[in-house]
């Protein structure tokens, strides 16, 4: 009862400092550059790396894409150098989704562990920043309700995959994962994308529904991407910073692989350029 609480009270506290955030446009940027850090750090002691390169691309690249339009006033080349980006990275997590059905180590398929900082972690933030950003307006909207969609995901599956679940979704990396569960996490997203469809002009409700989609399926590959380095790392948190939770990158990790696919999606509508 008490780790519940526990969960609970760091899990509010977390959404009340991520929402809040959001609201204010340079607020936002200052948080995910933090978060971005903070999981940087976390995935770095998990595969051994070392080198302080990785901050230095995560910075980059970052704070290119928080400020381009400060530096440079052309969102086109912004937009160009976006797709490129966006490529790799699918790219990268599709590997590293291929790989969940293997039983060779994750940082030695992509043998230059700089692809997965950059690729994997630093990209992911990237687009979240992007995709709140949308060029020239700042909108919170959007990015806010994609992290509700995520944490309605989250809830469902695991309360329902904890008290129902017979079927193990992915055994030999998350044993406590569950089909039930999973079902469970894809159908009330879905009933979560009609209620914000209801409350918000920003898009419609089949589009909320397919992010609601690509929310829990990228998120829950990511959350076992995620474990599979734990595993390999022979720990079971990424860190400690979130009681009740582990680290920051295992809070995160869901909405860092879905990043890339809502961001594509958002592009294929025209939404963001």
């Amino acid at each position: 009862m008490k780790e519940l609480t526990t969960r609970a009270l760091s899990g509010l506290l977390f959404a009340i400092i991520l929402i809040g955030s959001l609201q204010f446009k340079y607020a936002c940027i200052a948080l995910f550059f933090i978060f971005g850090l903070t999981c940087l750090s976390e995935f770095n002691k998990l595969i051994n790396q070392k080198n302080t390169a990785s901050y230095f691309i995560f910075i980059v690249l970052f704070l290119t894409s928080a400020f381009w339009n400060n530096l440079f006033k052309s969102e086109e080349s912004l937009s160009e150098i976006s797709q490129i980006l966006l490529v790799i990275s699918l790219l990268v997590n599709l590997l590293l989704i291929r790989d969940l059905f293997s039983s060779k180590s994750l940082p030695t398929l992509l043998t230059n562990r700089f692809i997965n900082t950059t690729f994997y972690v630093s990209s992911g933030f990237v687009f979240l920043l992007l995709i709140a950003l949308n060029s020239k307006n700042y909108s919170a909207e959007i990015i806010m309700y994609i992290f509700i969609l995520i944490w309605i995901n989250d809830s469902f599956a695991y309360v329902v995959g904890k008290n129902i679940g017979k079927q193990k979704l992915f055994e030999s990396i998350s044993p406590k994962k569950t089909v039930e569960g999973f079902l469970a996490g894809v159908f009330f997203a879905a009933i979560g994308s009609y209620v914000i469809a209801n409350y918000t002009n920003s898009l419609n409700f089949t589009h909320w529904l397919i992010i609601s989609v690509i929310v829990s399926i990228f998120g829950t590959l990511g959350d076992l991407v995620e474990s599979k380095y734990k595993r390999q790392a022979g720990v079971k948190d990424s860190g400690k910073i979130m009681p009740g939770h582990g680290g920051l990158l295992d809070r995160l990790d869901s909405a860092i692989f879905a990043a890339p696919f809502i961001y594509l999606f958002l592009r294929i509508l025209n939404y963001v350029s």
